[in-house]
């Protein structure tokens, strides 16, 4: 092919062409206009048939994306419903179990005393297990499983054992991938991620030649692909994002999927770019355009600069990168973002929508709702436990009532169960001052008499550091030698999801391993606390059984929450098991322990909340899911971040 003029000006058509421009055919078959600009070389006007071909597929590439966001609104609209459904039912469930408990409180009350009072529970484990539960926690070891493999027998589900069955393979969450040691979510994650990247194949190839001539129609398409994923990208990013009112999921439920989203846009970008590539070498080459010449074109130039920064950003957002250089992944991530857009707007005319809503997106949140809307500041006091290598920070202020129903609340307002904070140190540098951590809020929720007179509230974070250096290592250095500082906090955030699992149960469960208690004490606060203005109502919490199996490791962690605030919660009605630390007597037998909580509650629904790390998560899922496959009305949360 040495000479191929419609190939120049179809080049030249591909750059401005959006799904709005028309192509209008003449009298004679192979003579074309386009108009939407001044787009055709008065020397070839475009009659080479293989030019309107191209046009063609180029032109319905743009069209045909526009419907890739209809279809995600489409899926999103499902879940809506899905949630709001399901917020429907535990609703319900709350009101009937109120209703219940209200009208068996004077006939159970003897019942319930002596049961409460056979409950109670010692530093090593309750009295609750059955003794052989107890037996097996003591005498395991660090290499047994953590679920043993034998199951008891239980009644047949009956009608509804489809229903179980589907929702316990959907529940199940597969071990880790052999070499790579890579942990895979629960299948109805991956299956979900499939049907999005099958989505995203099928708009790859739906009415896409595979023949030499299309191959820039692929790669155009390719690009177009990116580029309809940027908002998604985004919006799956921002902490502060509609997704969570719709659906009930907050962005760090959704990271998972942002980094999917990531994944394949990479990949998208690698094939537009090796299209192109392949464009010029089996095409534009023999026209005389050489490599370099083809590499510095301003288009070119600015799409790979675009490559290059996304690219950045998805090997520096890898977890071997990112946990052991946290700030750098922090600071890129921002950066490479910012440039990444700006080298889009200019690299392709199509593509300003998107850039602008992505750049919209991501300066609302960063701007509007993290530095100013959501953003507060306070004197904070750092302790450094008895184990020499935790950190309890902690601050308390009064409530600020004054708060707009439009505008979202901060810390000053206060925050519910289970929320979470991003957390900057201004004093330990200035690098410091501009990065935020994440971290779960240890303290318990403010209940809404305290909010109603003003009172402070009293805040606390459990910090464990990760590394040898890093944001969590110079905060204990400080902390050895200035206990005081000024600390500005981004947030709440979070779903209260879990908590709403766990109130519209028979049987409350939370499993916490380690630090994983930072979950589990707020929401065991929120569960048992009896409420100030009606004490007699308390009776109505000692209805739900609700228990703690917390696994510690070394023997000071037990210290990391004072004796009198887990006796104060056991005269409230917690069910308490604290295993010898695995560092003495090795890994408890979670299964046991488990089932036989859930065994205990005959005809009731069971909700199980796991924090810790991701083979304890992954073993308290994959039981439930038993659970479930033999009938039993279980649901389980996980709360652990996504990163």
């Amino acid at each position: 092919m040495e000479d191929a003029p419609w190939l120049r000006d179809a080049l030249r058509f591909a750059l401005t062409a959006t799904a709005s421009t028309e192509v209008a055919w003449l009298a004679s078959e192979n003579e074309v206009r386009i108009t939407g600009g001044d787009l055709t070389d008065p020397d070839d006007p475009g009659k080479d048939p293989r030019f309107r071909k191209l046009v063609e597929a180029i032109l319905f590439s743009r069209r045909f994306l526009n419907t890739y966001n209809l279809v995600l609104v489409g899926m999103l609209a499902v879940f809506t419903v899905w949630h709001w459904g399901e917020t429907l039912v535990l609703h319900i469930r709350k009101r009937r179990k109120g209703e219940a408990k209200g009208s068996s409180d004077e006939v159970g009350s003897a019942e319930d005393a002596e049961a409460w009072s056979s409950s109670s529970s010692t530093a090593e484990g309750s009295s609750t297990p059955p003794r052989s539960i107890a037996k097996k926690v003591n005498n395991a070891d660090e290499s047994r499983p953590l679920l043993s493999t034998q199951r008891p027998q239980r009644k047949s589900p009956g009608i509804w054992r489809p229903y179980y069955i589907l929702k316990s393979l959907l529940q199940y969450q597969p071990s880790r991938i052999p070499i790579i040691h890579k942990s895979l979510p629960t299948n109805a994650v991956s299956l979900l991620v499939l049907a999005w990247v099958g989505l995203n194949i099928f708009y790859n190839l739906y009415r896409m030649p595979l023949s030499l001539m299309y191959l820039f129609a692929f790669a155009d398409r390719c690009g177009i692909i990116f580029i309809a994923n940027l908002p998604l990208l985004y919006l799956l990013a921002a902490k502060n994002q509609p997704i969570k009112l719709l659906t009930g999921y907050s962005y760090e439920s959704l990271n998972i999927f942002h980094r999917r989203v990531g994944e394949l846009m990479c990949l998208e970008a690698f094939l537009h770019f090796l299209g192109m590539v392949a464009v010029w070498y089996g095409l534009l080459r023999h026209l005389g355009f050489t490599l370099a010449r083809f590499l510095f074109n301003r288009v070119v130039l600015l799409g790979l600069a675009a490559l290059i920064a996304y690219e950045l950003i998805y090997f520096t957002s890898l977890g071997s990168f990112r946990q052991r250089w946290y700030e750098i992944f922090l600071g890129l991530h921002i950066v490479l973002q910012v440039a990444g857009l700006v080298f889009l707007w200019f690299h392709h005319q199509s593509s300003r929508l998107y850039v602008g809503i992505s750049l919209a997106i991501f300066l609302i949140d960063r701007l509007v709702y993290r530095l100013w809307l959501k953003s507060s500041t306070h004197p904070a006091t750092l302790t450094v436990l008895e184990d020499d290598d935790t950190i309890l920070l902690s601050a308390n202020w009064e409530v600020d009532n004054q708060k707009s129903a439009l505008a979202p609340k901060n810390m000053k307002h206060g925050w519910k169960a289970n929320e979470h904070i991003f957390i900057s140190v201004p004093g330990l540098s200035r690098k410091h001052a501009i990065q935020s951590h994440p971290f779960t809020i240890f303290s318990a929720a403010p209940t809404t008499i305290e909010n109603e007179q003003g009172k402070h509230v009293w805040f606390t974070l459990l910090i464990r550091p990760q590394a040898t250096s890093g944001f969590t290592h110079t905060l204990l250095q400080h902390a050895r030698h200035s206990p005081q500082t000024r600390i500005r906090l981004d947030g709440p955030y979070g779903s209260s999801h879990a908590l709403d699992v766990l109130e519209a149960s028979s049987t409350a469960i939370i499993i916490a391993g380690g630090s994983g208690i930072a979950v589990a004490y707020p929401l065991l606060y929120a569960l048992l606390h009896p409420p100030i203005t009606d004490p007699e109502s308390a009776s109505k919490k000692f209805a739900r059984k609700v228990k703690l199996l917390w696994i510690t490791h070394a023997p000071t962690h037990r210290l990391w929450i004072p004796e009198d605030k887990l006796n104060e919660l056991e005269d409230w009605g917690l069910d308490l098991l604290i295993p010898p630390p695995t560092s003495l007597a090795g890994r408890p037998d979670v299964r046991d322990v488990l089932g036989g909580w859930v065994d205990e509650e005959r005809g009731g629904s069971t909700g199980v909340v796991v924090s810790g790390p991701d083979g304890l998560v992954r073993d308290v899922r994959n039981e439930c899911a038993g659970l479930v496959w033999r009938g039993k009305d279980v649901n389980v949360q996980v709360e652990k971040f996504g990163w």
